[in-house]
């Protein structure tokens, strides 16, 4: 399993976002838009990433639920074909939820910056700093902390997936 340093957090404002990535230095890799299908499973977090005009891939993940730095390990596996796919993992695990957004990715240093509008959601950061020995990996997640303006009140302790769910019992109290 591949292993990084994550954390998300809301924002007022992606184009905000983006010009802090710019004075950063990061350098703009794509737009992306994204559909990313939940599956229910005992453990840890399974969802089908389908990329608008790319590819797909299955993206297995453990990481715990805090607000702040997290260490993720996850596996990727390529997918030929997605909706295949969908339907033989609806049947055996059923879908927890389905999110769409549109992501901007930006590369710094060893760290993936996601600039993130999620359909219901609204505007996200994320940083992804890719496996480093710990020490520097958190380093520069406190660098890209700082740049962003990071504040504990925005950081965020789940996934969207879990957002998109309790937004929808929100909507539909029992």
């Amino acid at each position: 399993m591949a292993t990084n340093l994550e954390l998300k957090c809301r924002s007022a404002s992606c184009a905000e976002l983006q010009e802090c990535a710019r004075r950063l230095g990061a350098v703009f890799q794509a737009t992306l838009a994204q559909t990313d299908t939940y599956f229910h499973v005992p453990h840890g977090r399974l969802k089908l990433r389908e990329i608008d005009g790319s590819h797909a891939e299955l993206i297995q993940y453990d990481r715990p639920d805090v607000a702040g730095d997290r260490w993720s390990r996850y596996t990727r596996v390529t997918v030929g074909d997605p909706a295949g796919l969908v339907r033989a993992l609806r049947d055996a695990l059923g879908i927890r939820c389905i999110v769409k957004k549109v992501r901007t990715l930006y590369l710094y240093r060893t760290a993936r910056i996601h600039v993130d509008e999620v359909a219901g959601l609204g505007s996200f950061l994320e940083f992804e700093v890719v496996e480093t020995p710990p020490a520097e990996a958190e380093q520069l997640m406190a660098t890209l902390r700082t740049a962003f303006g990071v504040r504990d009140e925005d950081i965020i302790a789940g996934s969207y997936g879990e957002m998109i769910e309790s937004t929808k019992v929100e909507q539909n109290p029992s």
